[in-house]
């Protein structure tokens, strides 16, 4: 694993090979992604929620965008979709649904929009967030919110002794990880799980208020679904 060798890598170093890990392995299983749907209909079920939420002709930034998955529900509703993602690959393939207003690479750590979108979707990809950009991330997916827009995230949970043992063997290994990371198995090269508490003390540190909440349990892990409005 790049970074974790107890080379004494700088924990700036160690991110920013797990990011280039993250793209790597997302560039590589984009032509293949959609064959694994793994939560997807429940994540369906929340998007349709979002979308009923939205104004007739309103728009929605799905970032990061992955391969569009949820485009055609977005068009589907009388709305128009942006889509954003870091990975040419994914964009690659979101581009060939031909739904999108536009599609820009472009990491969720440097989102710019300013009150554009009546609504926001981020799934299945705040575990490739490391903490110290959660807070930068929130604000800027809040920033791109219109006023009254509404703001679906997932946040995937795993079991506690995961966490332990990964934390354990990249600690053995030297590598600056904090509790939380994991680097090895089906993770896209770093995966972070910060935990329901954490993330709502960051939800009320950007001022976003949970207007809806759900826990959908799988096999050891499972996924939190937030739905998020401007708190004030």
């Amino acid at each position: 694993m790049i970074g974790y060798d107890g080379g004494g890598v700088d924990r700036q170093t160690w991110l920013a090979e797990r990011r280039a890990a993250i793209v790597a392995t997302y560039d590589s299983e984009a032509a293949t992604y959609d064959e694994n749907e793994y939560p997807s209909e429940t994540q369906r079920e929340w998007v349709a929620r979002t979308l009923r939420l939205m104004p007739p002709g309103g728009v929605m930034l799905d970032a990061p965008c992955g391969t569009g998955k949820y485009f055609p529900m977005v068009v589907a509703a009388g709305l128009r979709v942006v889509g954003v993602d870091q990975s040419a690959g994914m964009l690659s393939q979101a581009r060939a649904r031909e739904l999108a207003v536009s599609l820009d690479r472009v990491t969720l750590q440097d989102v710019a929009y300013v009150q554009e979108f009546d609504g926001v979707m981020t799934i299945d990809a705040m575990e490739n967030v490391p903490p110290e950009d959660w807070p930068v991330v929130l604000a800027n997916l809040h920033r791109a919110l219109r006023p009254g827009g509404v703001l679906y995230m997932t946040v995937e949970e795993v079991d506690e002794r995961e966490i332990e043992h990964a934390f354990e063997t990249l600690s053995a290994h030297g590598a600056p990880a904090v509790f939380g990371e994991m680097v090895e198995g089906d993770v896209a090269g770093y995966h972070y799980y910060p935990g329901r508490e954490r993330v709502v003390d960051w939800f009320d540190a950007e001022g976003l208020a949970i207007v809806g909440e759900g826990l959908k349990q799988e096999d050891g892990w499972a996924y939190r679904h937030f739905l998020l409005r401007d708190g004030g």
